[in-house]
């Protein structure tokens, strides 16, 4: 039960990290609101999703 736990909060901080990098990535802000909405509606599925072909902020 500890690893279920433990994982929701894995996938928890890793779609946080999603949303951020969605949201400084350069692209238009209707597209930053579908990619969100993809993330927060499908946690898992969605932050595989943008991880392959999603928005990334840019690189300092």
């Amino acid at each position: 039960m500890e690893i279920t736990g433990i994982g929701g909060l894995i996938v928890l901080a890793l779609d946080i990290w999603a949303v951020i990098s969605i949201l400084g990535s350069g692209v238009s802000t209707g597209k930053k609101v579908l990619w969100v909405l993809l993330v927060v509606i499908l946690p898992l599925l969605g932050f595989i999703i943008w991880l392959i072909f999603g928005p990334r902020s840019p690189r300092i």
